[in-house]
């Protein structure tokens, strides 16, 4: 692997007021950057001042969306930080880049570049309860020709933004709208792919339910419009009559790395948890009955968020009485105690590095 040749800026930026962050509002000094092209494979690495990407007209990204990005979180540590699965993140990356005909990373750029870009921008890691250094690699296919074809020539790049919670409502429940007209994804489509296609499908409906004082959809099955897939921004669990009940990955549901985590701390805790098929009808009944104890979500950028209120053909159900759950509660503290190094990683999640 090429050496990372090292930019460092002349003038640092005044950091943000750390307890006001918002999400993905500031921008830290620097920016990693790589180029790929079929001759030379990845090449000029380098980390430069954090500023604008000159791009052709004629892209590839501009004109067919061959675009995959991740999103990821560094905590600061005692003697340095810490990043939650970074190479899980770089398995979906390269899963999502085969979907689209984009380069795979190799391993060893993945988290050198990380490390060196992240060791320098180290002061703007934030340390209040809350908040993290969330981390956004990205890639885009730049040919700079009009036609329709797999991508020869692609820019890799990783920028990296302090930030507090996610949703306005913190840790308290919110709203979520199951959208029954628009479609996210279909399987054999992209819809297991993290790419910016998928999201930008999913701004109409979320529009109309923001103006609706709602914080999210919650998406069907683009086939038969009855089963249950995900959030606009974070994988969906349901607690109900015990079991911990989760849409299976059929090929439309981004595999979540926080989802995968929550499986296998639930799994560990002694609860049923079944990744099957659920009909917006079983759950519906289920609000009904009583039988809905509980309902979250999860992501990298919220973690855990707790679902109050799920609205459905102009029905309100509200869940766990509109608080967060226990089993909610023990999650996100449990997820978040590993994450800031306040409980021992058991599983190695945490990719360690020492400042």
């Amino acid at each position: 692997m090429s050496e990372i040749k090292v930019e460092k800026a002349k003038t640092l930026k005044e950091k943000p007021d750390f307890s006001k962050l918002g999400f993905g509002k500031y921008f830290t000094d620097h920016m990693f950057t790589a180029q790929f092209n079929e001759k030379d494979g990845w090449h000029d690495l380098k980390i430069t001042p954090f500023g604008y990407i000159p791009i052709h007209p004629a892209s590839t990204v501009l004109h067919y969306g061959a675009e995959i990005f991740e999103g990821m979180k560094a905590y600061k540590t005692v003697d340095g930080y810490q990043m939650f699965r970074p190479f899980e993140n770089l398995a979906r990356m390269n899963n999502s880049a085969e979907r689209l005909c984009l380069p795979a990373i190799p391993e060893d750029m993945w988290i050198n570049a990380l490390t060196e870009l992240i060791n320098l921008d180290y002061d703007w890691i934030p340390d209040l309860t809350g908040t993290s250094l969330y981390i956004r690699p990205f890639m885009f296919g730049n040919d700079e020709t009009l036609g329709v074809h797999a991508v020869h020539n692609a820019t890799f790049v990783i920028i990296l933004s302090p930030v507090g919670n996610y949703y306005a409502e913190g840790l308290n429940p919110v709203k979520i709208s199951i959208e029954n007209h628009d479609v996210r994804a279909v399987r054999g489509g992209t819809g297991y792919a993290k790419c910016g296609g998928n999201y930008a499908a999913s701004l109409r409906a979320g529009k109309r339910a923001e103006e609706k004082g709602i914080s999210q959809v919650l998406w069907l099955d683009g086939v038969e419009r009855k089963y249950i897939e995900e959030v606009g921004s974070m994988n969906v669990m349901f607690k109900i009559n015990g079991e911990i009940v989760t849409p299976e990955l059929t090929g439309s549901v981004l595999p979540g790395i926080t989802r995968k985590s929550c499986i296998e701390l639930l799994k560990e805790k002694g609860y049923k948890v079944s990744e099957r098929l659920i009909s917006v009808e079983e759950l519906g009944k289920a609000a009904e009955s009583g039988a809905l104890e509980e309902a979250w979500g999860t992501g990298t950028a919220a973690v855990v968020s707790p679902i109050g209120h799920l609205y459905y053909e102009g029905k309100d159900y509200v869940v766990s009485g509109n608080k967060i759950g226990k089993l909610t509660q023990e999650l996100y503290d449990e997820l978040t105690g590993i994450q800031w190094g306040r409980l021992p990683d058991k599983h190695g999640w945490c990719y360690k590095v020492k400042i």
